[in-house]
């Protein structure tokens, strides 16, 4: 299974729909990075993904972008292959 890392803050209704579709292709285990609690790691965000919002998801090294991002992969077909690596 792909290691998940995913940029969250404790109430994001987009984060916690992130991590439903994700439970429901299997994957039990996120890397989860709050932001709302670490300035240091919101900066690391910003410079890592080039956005202010989130969620911000990577699968193993590669950046999915936010919920929709995600959400546009599955509807695609890709995201089922890219956790299965």
């Amino acid at each position: 299974m792909a290691k998940i890392t995913m940029y969250t803050t404790a109430y994001c209704p987009y984060c916690m729909r992130a991590e439903q579709l994700l439970a429901s292709k299997g994957v039990s285990e996120i890397n989860k990075i709050r932001i709302d609690t670490d300035p240091a790691e919101r900066e690391a965000m910003m410079a890592r993904t080039g956005r202010r919002t989130v969620p911000q998801i990577y699968i193993d090294e590669r950046h999915i972008g936010g919920f929709d991002d995600l959400a546009a992969l599955d509807r695609a077909g890709g995201l089922e292959a890219l956790l299965s690596n």
